[in-house]
């Protein structure tokens, strides 16, 4: 995974194709690799159908050790869970104990210490490595560029290619870098500055690139801020985000579990300080923001390029231009249930989502407990907190986090993807309107009918607390 010398190198080379060039087997004429894969993640969508794919073709799993399976997204997240708490997510984690158990896999299963969302336990177990390739069936697997790892989502067909192999063909994307200069505002989080960028830019703009995230801003971010910086990438067209590491990625992965241990981990250590992108680097394109001018944000339609401050008000389908983005952010309207002009302040909501591979780490929990603390959810609304590991359960639980919010009315929930994505019977009703700490609010995404607006979870959690979206800074404590 890491080398004691540097990568192919130099000033002009970015962070990205240092990566890439360490992990190329070989390049064709036609701009596609083959690389060589450190860690594949798989999760209980994609675990069982890709090693039943393998055993089917007489093909055994190349490399049981640098593989790594939870289940997460069909799971329950009701307190108490068992195996068949939802009939399909029973079935998809008998096939994933059956195929893991057969091949030699680890895996974290519901009811141990290490199991919860993918994206979560691979950074806190010190799975994800700076300058590591990381696959996974999931297309939110950037979260772990977060740590300076080139980390992207694949196919199914890929999924089965990694296991036979441990290599993926892929052709090399170009390169962006996306800087926020100056300093964030109070109560203005990563996933304020994302979504800001995605309003700005648009859900296109990173297609056929990695992004590489700078700037001041993105330098005085924690782990945690950092990873959920990079889990939208993809929402902006990009399946690869990438922050370079530094003291603050080195410290965090000190004495993990996967993590190189002792002299190696100082050795890998002396490797990764290596990747940041050379002085003389060049992206081929570059977007600079000015993060003192993002607020708290806050989407309203169907897509996360439809998105406001906070103290915005609803666009008018009439003032856009272009027709195709006239007609979208009508129909957005329509299902949304909402008016143009109308304040995004003024929108009462039924349920609030605080989870996700977004925002589901301690952290967040944290930031959200401290508006929730001494108040009470709104009685028309319901809550729901789903921390996104075993670990986040824990520590929240020995902090007294789960007592502040069971005590405000939120529900107190068990590790999965719970409500981000409703393959596990976690459903916003037909019609409701939910404030949620996830990354997608898609046309029935959080369920048949589902009126989603993405947020942070502070921004979430003073929704909950004033039954309408709300200004999360008019309920900070002084």
């Amino acid at each position: 995974m890491f080398s004691e010398q540097p990568p192919a190198s130099g000033q002009h080379l970015t962070l990205f194709e240092k990566v890439w060039r360490q992990h190329e087997i070989i390049c064709s004429t036609e701009g596609f690799s083959l690389l060589h894969v450190d860690r594949h993640l798989i999760h209980d969508l994609e675990a069982g159908p890709g090693l039943n794919r393998l055993a089917r073709d007489s093909h055994k799993v190349a490399r049981p050790d640098l593989t790594f399976a939870t289940p997460d997204h069909a799971i329950s997240s009701a307190p108490g869970r068992q195996t068949d708490s939802k009939s399909t997510g029973g079935k998809l984690l008998r096939d994933m104990r059956r195929g893991v158990a057969a091949t030699g896999i680890r895996l974290f299963d519901i009811g141990g210490d290490e199991q919860g969302i993918v994206h979560i336990v691979g950074p806190e177990l010190g799975i994800t490595l700076p300058g590591s390739i990381v696959v996974c069936g999931d297309s939110h697997t950037c979260t772990h560029g977060g740590l300076g790892a080139l980390a992207f989502g694949i196919g199914s067909s890929e999924v089965a290619h990694v296991l036979a192999t441990q290599t993926l063909r892929q052709r090399r994307p170009n390169t962006m870098l996306l800087r926020f200069d100056g300093i964030l505002s109070a109560s203005v989080t990563a996933k304020d500055m994302i979504l800001h960028a995605i309003g700005v830019f648009g859900t296109a703009a990173g297609r056929g690139c990695a992004i590489e995230f700078g700037g001041e801003a993105v330098r005085a971010l924690d782990i945690e801020q950092r990873l959920t910086l990079c889990n939208l990438s993809i929402e902006m067209g990009a399946k690869i985000g990438m922050i370079a590491p530094d003291d603050v990625v080195y410290e965090y992965l000190a004495g993990r579990r996967f993590a190189p241990q002792g002299r190696l981990f100082d050795r890998a250590v002396e490797y990764w300080r290596s990747l940041a992108s050379g002085d003389e680097a060049c992206f081929d394109i570059v977007h600079t923001l000015d993060a003192g001018a993002v607020t708290p944000q806050i989407t309203w339609g169907t897509s996360p390029q439809d998105v406001l401050p906070i103290d915005g008000r609803i666009p008018d389908p009439r003032a856009e231009a272009d027709p195709n983005r006239r007609a979208a952010q009508q129909a957005a309207l329509d299902y949304m249930g909402l008016m143009p002009g109308q304040p995004i302040s003024s929108i009462a909501i039924d349920w609030v989502f605080i989870g996700s591979c977004a925002n589901s780490r301690l952290s967040d929990l944290r930031a959200a407990a401290s508006i929730v603390a001494g108040r009470r959810v709104a009685s028309h609304v319901s809550a729901w907190v789903v921390p996104g590991s075993e670990a986040v359960r824990r520590a929240a639980e020995s902090e007294g986090l789960n007592r502040i919010f069971i005590e405000a009315g939120f529900e107190w929930r068990a590790p999965s993807c719970s409500m981000c994505l409703a393959a596990n019977g976690d459903l916003v009703p037909p019609g409701k309107r939910c404030v949620s700490t996830s990354n997608r609010n898609f046309v029935g995404r959080q369920g048949p009918g589902a009126r989603t607006h993405l947020a942070s979870p502070v921004t979430a959690a003073a929704a909950a607390i004033a039954g309408r979206i709300v200004d999360p800074r008019t309920m900070e404590r002084t």
